[in-house]
């Protein structure tokens, strides 16, 4: 009886007897379900019978619809015949390819796991719109340009309010206002088509090959010349000219330094980041910005957004400190530009542009 919701007919042959309630006709393997399951709802439990096949779940809520009352004998005799079968399962093994990948995740070739999602026309287990909400905006928002304005406005109305917002501002004018039309003719499209369409989205989602980098390369180079020493930063910048002028641009906009504090760092976050910088290295930074116009801006700005006694003690130790070596000042503001990027990375602080 334990596999009945899944798998098991009236027909099939039965090891014992057949129950009976009070002398009336026997129950049968589906009446037998249907009180399990009337059961351990009864009693507060969670059960999965979304993840059955739609002609099961009807065929249950339709069991359970026709049955009144049970007598005590009958329904502890069920319960028994249940334990009894669920003790002599020794092993189960998940319905379908989604969950045969989720047991080998791990032990099989990734790049073999996303071919076979795709060449299977992969069928989620669970609520592909959930899948479809956890991948990033700028990836949807591919998907919301590409395809036609009926399908977006599926895609719109199927997702988070909030995500949904930051996907349509983030669209040009005339694409917004064209799948907002949309979104407002959506009422009569039928519950079976968004399933479908949630399920094609989530599978092409799920089949693209994994990536050894999770960021973008122009995002990691500008990452690793932050807190690169300066001549090696422009040299390699003048390189990249030399080679692809428009890649050297984007790397150049990639690139945080500590003179690019003031631009891109919250006047609210600079307290959090004094704290996670050893005060040492913040005072040599400081002393170490000079009359440089940027690099004493950036100092300025953190003196100015710090606390006052904090900001005083600073002072006061850069003042003493005295002129700093160059490749001293520049090693203790990469200090300070490590601890920002880690915080930005961590989800601590956000940087502006």
């Amino acid at each position: 009886m334990a596999t009945e919701l899944a798998t098991r007919s009236d027909s099939e042959p039965k090891a014992a007897p057949p129950l009976r309630q009070r002398g009336r006709t026997p129950l049968s393997q589906r009446q037998k379900a249907a009180i399990v399951v009337r059961l351990l709802l009864a009693e507060g439990a969670t059960l999965p019978i979304r993840n059955l096949p739609e002609t099961l779940q009807a065929e249950l809520t339709t069991q359970i619809a026709g049955m009144s009352f049970i007598d005590r004998d009958t329904l502890r005799a069920v319960v028994e015949e249940f334990a009894t079968e669920l003790d002599s399962i020794g092993l189960s093994f998940p319905g379908g390819l989604d969950g045969a990948l989720q047991v080998l995740e791990g032990a099989i070739n990734p790049d073999l796991a996303a071919r076979l999602r795709a060449q299977s026309g992969q069928l989620w287990a669970d609520d592909p719109w959930d899948a479809i909400a956890d991948f990033s905006n700028q990836r949807l928002s591919e998907i919301l340009q590409r395809e036609s304005s009926e399908i977006g406005a599926v895609i719109l109305s199927k997702l988070p309010v909030a995500k949904a917002a930051d996907l349509l501002n983030a669209l040009p004018g005339p694409e917004a206002r064209r799948l907002t039309l949309a979104v407002s003719e959506t009422a009569d499209v039928a519950p079976s088509i968004v399933a479908r369409i949630g399920l094609a989205l989530a599978a092409e989602l799920r089949a693209e090959p994994p990536r050894a980098f999770t960021s973008a390369a122009v995002q990691r180079l500008g990452a690793i010349l932050d807190v690169s020493a300066g001549p090696t930063r422009d040299d390699v910048l003048a390189g990249l000219a030399e080679e692809d002028e428009d890649l050297a641009e984007r790397v150049r906009q990639a690139i945080f330094t500590f003179a690019d504090i003031p631009a891109r760092v919250a006047h609210r976050d600079v307290p959090a980041i004094a704290r996670s910088v050893d005060q040492a290295e913040l005072i040599r930074a400081i002393a170490g910005a000079g009359s440089e116009p940027g690099l004493k801006a950036a100092a300025d700005f953190l003196l100015e957004n710090l606390p006052g006694r904090l900001a005083d003690a600073i002072r006061e130790g850069a003042a003493e400190l005295g002129e700093v070596p160059p490749k001293a000042a520049e090693a203790a503001q990469i200090a300070v530009v490590r601890a920002v990027r880690a915080m930005a990375d961590g989800g601590d602080i956000r940087l502006a542009g």
